[in-house]
């Protein structure tokens, strides 16, 4: 008796979530009417940065049906995908996920902070630094006339970095927005509607700078002309949020919003043998019950179930009444805190 074949994807499915590169990226239609971000020639694709050093988060994520519908619908209408739920339940980890199947390249990473703003995740002038070597010009201590010198005192933030203009998309992480400033969801807007921003030093420049190569958030070079920077291929936008505050009506509006929920018995027994082999499911199988029964009483995160497995195969649980004793150490409920 032949075995079945394996149920093929949907035929609009971009993103396959199953682990595996492909170039399905180049299928991905022209955006929507009213998205009509991609304007003029392509730009010529620059080859694809090398993949990160954890590109397994990417590899071994794993993905419901409904999340794979979510992630294809952001990149076939060109929108942020916001991605709410507990703390543990691989909200950024996608965004790893979607770059190394796709072929995207390195995830740029925006950790936001009650502090962060439009202007840090765009891009960082360094003023002092510029005024210092001014300083030193103009004492003779240092030669040329440092009119072309500007771009090395720019660098391009991981949104700036995102809206270069390229052929393929890249993949941007907007980590934690909920603990933002209340303002910076607003703020947001009309780069997300625009895919362009401007760079207001370089636009004071006389004629002969015109183009300036100015550095970016993930190590390399990319010219800017006139200060404008205008993406042709929207970047593929992760947002997360822990639910922390509500936001705006008018920034959700814009985002494609999905809620990861708590992996079950069978999530679980797929993590588990995605990160540490199918030969650790059946041993795995009571501390998998248990830290179900603990994800009933509140917030524990698949890491710990998947660090509990680790130390048990290591010969840790050899003790009962201690191995109790450090299970109660390692699945304490996220929300009590330290």
């Amino acid at each position: 008796m032949t075995e079945s074949a394996a149920p093929q994807p949907p035929a609009w499915w971009i993103y396959r979530g199953d682990g595996v590169p492909h170039n399905g990226i180049e299928r991905l239609p022209d955006p929507p009417s009213w998205r009509p971000l991609q304007q003029g020639m392509p730009p010529q694709d620059e080859p694809v940065p090398p993949q990160p050093a954890d590109t397994r988060r990417g590899r071994v994520f794993q993905v419901d049906h409904g999340l794979v519908d979510a992630v294809n619908a952001a990149l076939l209408l060109r929108r942020p995908l916001l991605l709410t739920g507990r703390p543990g339940t691989g909200k950024s980890t996608l965004a790893h996920a979607v770059a190394y199947e796709l072929g995207l390249g390195p995830v740029l990473h925006w950790p936001v902070t009650s502090r962060s703003t439009l202007r840090d995740g765009l891009y960082a002038y360094d003023a002092i630094g510029r005024l210092h070597e001014a300083n030193l010009r103009r004492a003779g201590l240092e030669t040329g006339d440092g009119t072309g010198d500007i771009g090395r005192f720019l660098r391009l933030g991981p949104l700036g970095t995102a809206l270069l203009p390229r052929r393929r998309p890249r993949v941007l992480l907007v980590d934690e927005l909920d603990k933002s400033d209340i303002d910076l969801p607003n703020d947001l807007l009309t780069v997300f509607e625009e895919g362009r921003f401007t760079i207001e030093e370089l636009l004071r420049l006389p004629p002969e700078q015109r183009t300036v190569p100015v550095r970016t958030a993930d190590g390399q070079s990319a010219p800017v002309t006139e200060g404008e920077v205008e993406c042709w291929a929207f970047p593929f936008v992760v947002i997360t949020s822990n639910e922390e505050r509500e936001f705006p009506a008018a920034f959700a509006r814009r985002c494609l919003r999905y809620d990861i929920e708590q992996p079950g018995p069978d999530r679980l027994a797929a993590i588990v043998a995605a990160h540490l082999g199918a030969d650790a499911l059946e041993e795995a199988a009571p501390l998998v019950e248990a830290f179900l029964a603990e994800q009933s009483n509140g917030s524990v995160a698949v890491d710990q179930l998947l660090s509990a497995i680790q130390l048990a195969r290591a010969g840790a649980d050899e003790d009962p009444e201690q191995w109790q004793d450090l299970l109660r150490t390692l699945w304490r409920h996220l929300e009590t805190g330290p």
